[in-house]
């Protein structure tokens, strides 16, 4: 099959790509880098050309209800008009499990991305997940005050990008669904504590606390609103073995002792 890939380089995109390739799947990357935008209509058609099903896991990093939806209210539709235009077979889009019971910030764009595929022209799968395990470092980044770094308060059930990314591919290759079943982590975490053991493998300086975040967003993250029903579909990979596979720049003590080492065995 010849899959195009809406966001090819992210979190997830990546590992969509190095699935369907292994597959032995034609990969057609839409991104930037690749010479292909979203918000270019004409360009995005040319590029779909020939495509039997499009994988759109593009993102905004945001946490404003406009910038979501304006976001993914563009590129929802070019996708969907040039898929039309090209004859694409099957539109997967990804989303987020719960999101229409906290339907706010950067929730409310893929509320929207969902409507806007569901009454699309196009036949569609939707696949809603927990966050990914890298959800605890992209917080890390988000909120900084000197050596303290503020997390939401929050349950989750992150599952691994790599398992989203098998799931997504196996829908692509077959007939659409609609509402796929929901996926989800193998266990309830608590996000500080996740992003406490990241900043901890990583060496990042500070402190890491948990702060409850207002509105209805907060409130969902904080009652667990956001974790998966007990019918849906469970990924195996924990966080901690997630963590333990990522590759940390060494600290400057244990440079200074391998490079002791190399000395010592030439």
């Amino acid at each position: 099959m010849r899959i195009a890939i809406a966001g090819a380089t992210g979190v997830v995109g990546k590992h969509v790509v190095d699935v369907a390739r292994e597959r032995g799947h034609t990969v057609v990357p839409l991104s930037r880098s690749a010479g292909v935008d979203l918000f270019d209509l004409a360009g995005l058609s040319r590029a779909l050309a020939g495509a039997d099903a499009v994988v759109d896991v593009a993102n905004i990093s945001t946490l404003s209800r406009s910038a979501s939806e304006d976001f993914y209210r563009t590129t929802t539709a070019n996708l969907l008009a040039a898929g039309s235009r090209a004859g694409v077979g099957h539109h997967v889009a990804l989303s987020i499990v719960n999101v229409d019971r906290a339907p706010s910030g950067y929730y409310a764009g893929k509320v929207l991305q969902e409507q806007l595929v569901e009454s699309g022209q196009l036949p569609w799968s939707i696949l809603r997940s927990t966050q990914f395990h890298e959800f605890a470092a992209q917080m890390l980044d988000r909120a900084k005050v000197g050596l303290i770094r503020a997390v939401p308060m929050m349950r989750t059930q992150p599952v691994a990008a790599r398992e989203v990314a098998l799931r997504l591919v196996e829908l692509a290759t077959a007939a659409p669904v609609g509402r796929a079943r929901d996926l989800g982590g193998p266990q309830e975490e608590r996000l500080v504590e996740l992003a406490r053991a990241y900043a901890a493998a990583a060496r990042l300086p500070g402190a890491v606390v948990s702060i409850p975040l207002p509105g209805k967003l907060g409130r969902a993250m904080r009652a667990g609103t956001l974790l998966p029903n007990n019918d849906a579909q469970r990924g195996t990979i924990l966080f901690a073995d997630w963590l333990k596979a990522q590759d940390f720049p060494l600290s400057p003590v244990a440079r200074r002792t391998r490079r002791s080492h190399l000395d010592e065995t030439r």
